[in-house]
């Protein structure tokens, strides 16, 4: 029989990146400082791509207390659910000067709605958060 080769002698570690630059110019590192994390970008990435919904529920209560909720108001119902998702959130309390409302973090969904003076009666439960805006 020929020459024995013991299986052993290939088994090393494998850097796939090395192996796919060789020939190419040195990789170049990029200065994150300042910038972004990644975390960060694609959190934001997927926030736009992740609309608000308001149940029939809220969407009733916001025209019988005579709420108005623009675009802004939206947009700041999305951050403050992505800040609630980043804390482990399910169901948070998002109080504005004017109102207040409970959302589902997951569902994204805006669950109901009070006006400053039917939050001052009231007692909000099934929250794990609350956020102030």
């Amino acid at each position: 029989m020929g020459q024995a080769t013991r299986i052993s002698a290939y088994q090393r570690p494998v850097n796939l990146i090395e192996i796919a630059q060789r020939g190419k110019a040195a990789p170049q590192t990029a200065d994150i400082r300042g910038n972004d994390s990644f975390k960060q970008a694609l959190a934001k990435e997927i926030a736009t791509n992740r609309p608000v919904s308001i149940s029939k529920h809220a969407s009733e209560r916001l025209y019988s207390r005579g709420i108005e909720f623009g675009e802004q108001r939206m947009q700041q119902v999305s951050d403050a659910l992505d800040k609630a998702e980043a804390k482990g959130s399910k169901e948070t309390l998002i109080l504005f000067d004017d109102m207040a409302m409970v959302a589902s973090v997951k569902n994204r969904t805006v669950i109901t709605a009070f006006d400053r003076d039917k939050l001052r009666e009231g007692v909000v439960t099934s929250i794990d958060s609350a956020i102030i805006i």
